[in-house]
């Protein structure tokens, strides 16, 4: 039998589902000690909101991990500065929602925990609050000071990375250089073998704009920036197909030769994925010194306290980090 892990989750937005998330799991018996990296209190009160059982103690790093029985939930305790109302988010606790990104960080870096899960946070209200935030993947990347990081979803056998992520549609041309694609293709490359076991994983590119440019009429980027590239990786042994129509990349015969699609842009790939997989997908950030993985949905701010959030998404999350965390090489 494998050796328990212990995973710490951040339920990110207090006002959100997150914190329903973790009162919900907290009620089964779990594979992994998680640890839930928030405000204590928080915990209690949203569990008497949704009139479940609930004992939380605070995790105990010194001694090995142990999945808690059904009812109890460890917890890394991060306060908030204000109290949380279930649908109300409040800025004045955005610097503690990144407080607790921080202290989940440390836990993993440390040895404590071996993988790190994510809840969904509020990027507006983050901003609101004055601080800049684009995302959990650029904000894990800076924290950990890793240069090059790639946004990665799974929904079953269906792998989707981004080469752009959060940015406005207009910078996206721009933001596509040489550099940047080469970068993203060697972390997926990188990534795809040491913590998903693929000794020589197959990479769709696609292009930028409809038919991946038309030989140039409808675009040049798949000209003059991403074939340069993806001909000198070739050279260097990596499989990489493209660019791709983006239209006709998502297609049964298509999907079946490849192990990941590499969209452009945010939008020009999920929408796909979330299609065939929300509530059961999983994000994944490639690149990290340690493994993350994220739930695939928002805050759900009016379904905060009702108990009709899904856990799907948030159990699927945690089934993949313990999977690359038990994959992770020594």
């Amino acid at each position: 039998m494998d050796t328990p892990l212990r995973v710490a989750f951040t339920p990110g937005e207090p006002a959100g589902i997150g914190p329903d998330l973790a009162v919900a799991l907290a009620q089964r018996r779990l594979p992994a000690e998680v640890v839930a990296v928030c405000d204590p209190d928080l915990l209690a009160a949203r569990a008497r909101a949704l009139g479940l059982p609930l004992t939380v103690r605070e995790a105990d790093f010194g001694r090995p991990p142990q999945p808690a029985p059904p009812g109890t939930l460890a917890c890394l305790p991060v306060p908030l500065s204000a109290a949380a109302e279930p649908g109300r988010p409040d800025p004045a606790n955005a610097r503690c929602v990144l407080d607790t990104l921080d202290a989940a960080v440390a836990a993993c870096r440390e040895g404590h925990c071996s993988a790190l899960v994510t809840g969904p946070v509020h990027k507006a209200m983050i901003n609101d609050a004055g601080i800049t935030f684009t995302g959990h993947t650029e904000y894990l990347a800076e924290l950990t000071g890793t240069p090059r990081v790639v946004m990665m979803l799974v929904a079953g056998d269906l792998r989707v990375a981004l080469a752009t992520t959060h940015l406005p549609l207009r910078e996206v041309p721009a933001a596509i250089t040489p550099q940047r694609l080469e970068g993203v293709l060697r972390v997926l490359h990188a990534d795809l073998q040491r913590r998903f076991g693929l000794p020589s994983p197959r990479i769709a590119v696609l292009g930028l704009n409809p038919h991946a440019g038309e030989d140039g009429h409808l675009g040049r980027e798949e000209r003059d920036v991403m074939e340069p590239v993806l001909e000198r990786l070739r050279g260097e042994g990596l499989a990489l197909a493209g660019p791709l129509p983006a239209d006709t990349a998502f297609t049964p015969p298509a999907l079946a030769r490849c192990d990941v699609v590499l969209a452009m842009y945010h939008d020009q790939g999920l929408p796909v994925l979330k299609h065939a997989g929300f509530g059961r997908a999983v994000n994944v950030t490639l690149g990290l010194p340690m493994v993350r993985t994220s739930v695939d949905h928002g805050t759900a701010l009016e379904l905060a306290g009702t108990g009709r959030a899904d856990t799907g998404s948030l159990e699927a999350a945690l089934a993949l980090a313990l999977a690359l965390a038990r994959s992770e090489p020594p």
